[in-house]
């Protein structure tokens, strides 16, 4: 998750190595400790470096991959898309990150990493106390975002405060899970901690760009508050029997309306921490290989260079992937007749299912099933784009007529049947590319069962527009966004709203900074002008439904939503009900949009949490096995 230079990148990913004899060794001067503190960041990096592996990209139903399982041109290994197929399981967990198989990673083996690194940080002669300091703080932040990972996942952990002495008795080993609070608690003291030593900003940009900032360690504090105040966790009546073996209870039953108030402080002074050393929202556009455009394509690029823009150029960034994204040969349609020579290998099949896509609001800035002047009973019968559409829509071409009067989030970051695609080495708009996805001769369309997009939804948002899948591939590369400004606001929005009796003001403020640069109208503006109910944002319950449905497109395709939509517990009733796409074998509109299930996901209230193995309930009777399973 360090943004660095080819220069320095290889010192930064080296681990720590197995056969180190001593801790002597290891920390016997500055540069070989330094080696160790990169070890303590392997795992953090890990984390955030396969999309594919991430629960939060995996299981938000915003993207369907197939099983291909067997398939010989198929490179994903992660189990990551299997969850929603309901195959998770207690007895071989998948991305199990309590023991590091199954496609997890080892958590608690890089927690006892970094209690090494604390335990022994004083032996090095030649560190000096500056260093010192700023290397405690990483240490104790990494150590806290491991085990927020795990509490995300599992609940109530094992707090692994110190290491456990190899040599001790074994009932020692034996660790008892801690209380959700309790886990939470001890996540923002170690944050608290380590925010006050950590550097407000990265001067040496060659060497250490993207080791932790201040802004990274507030923004986390912030995401971890929000977490433990939202309804997975504050208040939980579904864990009210889950219980330690001693009969202590592991969740509080309780809603506890403060833990929003401490949310909102955290996310309010994360914002103004990043925003006092430059940070902003993005709003610049490209300007490499673009030559005659509209000013519509001038505002789609700037939406779609919010993610693909460099982390270094992009003032909107807190935070991102060490790891450039590897995946947009499966995101970017075929756009040319060459291109098809090469579908096993670039497959494009991560098909966006026709939910995800209908979230996006009309260009009016409302969901289309409230928006009073669109015609949202007709939305899947085909209409035909004219030259007032051209921008976005081919002219002459018959698409969807729910793919007119969106807005503009939705041209940036979904591909559809008749969509303008700017870029693919095209550098005028007279001379872009458009998608053809009817049937197996349309260029995009199914070539073989790996090669099938198999919704007619491709995720946009995740192709860099410079990138180009040709006779030749060449991908711009870019890392994927962890943290962002905008998701920040409306992180504070939600807090905010959640920790009073009614929304004010500066609710709709921080609402609204994300909506003005999407160039929608202010949410009560919309609403009152366009929306079946124009008073719904003056409700605290509808202005909630409001701001999960903003971070729902904000932030799509992004790694965070299935997160959020466990948090919420509104993961369930989105897997409730099938997936859909279009009926992509067939080559005429009309027979083309009728929506076909193409997956039926698995989910209950047990998969909120992951299970831990059997085996380790077994060998650890201090242990208790997750509810349900």
């Amino acid at each position: 998750m360090l943004s660095i230079t080819s220069l320095s990148c290889k010192k930064f990913l080296d681990v720590v190595p197995n056969n180190v004899g001593t801790l002597d060794y290891a920390f016997s001067n500055r540069n070989e400790a330094e080696n160790y503190l990169y070890g303590c960041y392997s795992t953090f990096q890990n984390l955030c470096r396969e999309v594919v592996g991430n629960p939060g990209f995996t299981t938000s139903a915003e993207i369907i991959y197939p099983n291909f399982e067997g398939n010989p041109f198929n490179k994903i290994t992660s189990p990551g898309f299997s969850l929603i197929r309901g195959l998770q399981n207690s007895s071989n967990p998948l991305l199990n990150h309590w023991n590091g198989t199954n496609g997890g990673q080892e958590i608690y083996k890089a927690i006892r990493r970094c209690n090494i690194m604390l335990e022994n940080i004083d032996k090095p002669i030649d560190l000096t106390e500056t260093e010192k300091k700023r290397w405690i703080a990483e240490t104790k932040f990494l150590k806290a975002y491991y085990h927020y990972y795990l509490i995300r996942l599992y609940g109530p952990i094992v707090l692994m405060k110190e290491n456990r002495a190899v040599d001790g008795p074994i009932e020692a080993t034996k660790a008892k899970r801690s209380t959700v609070d309790e886990s939470f608690d001890y996540v923002v003291s170690l944050l608290d901690e380590a925010i006050p030593d950590l550097p407000p900003v990265i001067d040496n940009r060659i060497n250490e760009f993207g080791r932790i900032t201040k802004s990274m360690g507030m923004a986390v504090k912030a995401e971890v508050l929000t977490t433990a105040a939202s309804p997975l966790f504050n208040g939980n009546s579904d864990y009210a029997s889950f219980k330690d073996k001693a009969g202590n209870n592991l969740f509080s039953t309780t809603y506890d309306p403060l833990k929003w108030t401490k949310a909102a402080e955290a996310c309010k002074a994360a914002i103004l921490e990043f925003e006092s050393h430059g940070g902003r929202l993005y709003t610049a556009v490209p300007a490499d290989q673009v030559e005659n455009v509209s000013d519509d394509i001038k505002k789609e690029l700037t939406l779609r260079a919010v993610i693909t823009q460099k982390w270094e150029e992009n003032p909107e960034l807190i935070m991102a992937s060490q790891f450039t994204f590897d995946y947009q040969g499966y995101v970017i349609p075929k756009l040319s007749t060459k291109a098809i020579a090469f579908s096993n290998e670039h497959p494009s099949n991560f098909a966006v299912p026709i939910s995800t896509v209908e979230l996006f609001y009309t260009n009016n800035g409302v969901p289309i099933n409230e928006d009073k002047t669109w015609d949202y009973a007709g939305r899947n019968t085909p209409q035909t784009g004219t030259d007032a559409t051209k921008s976005y829509i081919q002219s002459g071409y018959q698409t969807a007529k729910g793919h007119f009067n969106r807005e503009r989030r939705f041209y940036a970051d979904v591909a559809f049947d008749g969509g303008l695609w700017f870029g693919n080495g095209k550098r005028n708009e007279s001379d872009s590319y458009y998608v053809q996805a009817r049937g197996a001769f349309a260029i995009a369309g199914p070539k073989s069962t790996f090669a099938t997009n198999v919704t007619g939804y491709w995720p946009k948002k995740l192709a860099n527009y410079l990138s180009v899948l040709d006779e030749s591939q060449v991908y711009q590369p870019y890392r994927m966004p962890i943290i962002r400004l905008s998701g920040l606001y409306l992180l504070y929005a939600e807090a905010l709203n959640e920790s009073l009796g009614a929304p004010t003001e500066e609710v709709y403020t921080y609402i609204d900074k994300v909506r003005q640069r999407a160039g929608l109208l202010g949410v009560r503006q919309a609403w009152a002008a366009y929306a079946k109910n124009p008073n719904d944002p003056a409700d605290k319950a509808k202005l909630r439904a409001i701001i999960h449905h903003e971070r729902r497109i904000e932030l799509m395709f992004e790694g965070q939503l299935g997160w959020d939509l466990r948090r919420w517990k509104e993961l369930q009733e989105v897997l409730s009900r099938p997936l859909q796409g279009w009926n992509v074998q067939e080559g005429n509109a009309v027979d083309y949009y009728r929506p076909q299930t193409v997956l039926i996901p698995v989910f209950g209230v047990k998969d909120y949490l992951w299970p831990i193995s059997n085996t380790e309930v077994v060998v650890n009777e201090n242990l208790v096995q997750n509810p349900f399973w």
